[in-house]
């Protein structure tokens, strides 16, 4: 059963082993379980067992392929900062929840310091990107400011 957002997962019970199953799919989440039991020092019939259980507790999200943006038509990245009018949890609760769902948005971050939220947002175009951020974020009456930051390059980091 999936845990709610704020549940407290048992992460500290992982040994060294689940440690480094996590590092290796993090590495390549396509990889088949005979060569991740190889690289980790299990059997195969272990790894299968403990990645199951990762996936259970919530260790393992998912498993996703990296898509080039510009392939499906959307080159244009950026990163939107949102400062939003109230702070009541009900009122941040509802965008975090609208947000996930607008067109072309990858990731929202709840974030502390002058922003509340900021998206990470794909868009085909300048005009596209613009017509999102008025179309959405600024007629929302729970929006307070907006701030965009173009990205001129994603480099995917080893952490």
């Amino acid at each position: 059963m999936p845990l709610a957002p704020n549940d407290v997962r048992p992460f500290a019970a992982l040994d060294d082993v689940d440690r480094a199953i996590l590092t290796e799919l993090a590495a390549d989440g396509r990889l088949p379980n005979n060569a991740l039991a190889e690289r980790v020092g299990v059997a195969a019939s272990t790894c299968l067992t403990r990645t199951r259980a990762l996936r259970e507790c919530g260790a393992i999200r998912g498993f996703h392929a990296e898509v080039d943006p510009a392939a499906v038509g959307l080159p244009l990245q950026a990163l939107v900062s949102v400062r939003l009018t109230a702070h009541e949890r009900a009122a941040v609760d509802a965008f975090r929840a609208r947000s996930v769902r607008l067109p072309g948005v990858v990731s929202v971050f709840h974030v502390a310091g002058a922003e509340d939220y900021v998206l990470h947002v794909r868009a085909a175009s300048g005009d596209a990107l613009r017509d999102f951020v008025l179309d959405h974020l600024a007629v929302d009456p729970a929006v307070q400011h907006t701030q965009t930051s173009l990205i001129f390059e994603q480099v995917r980091g080893t952490g």
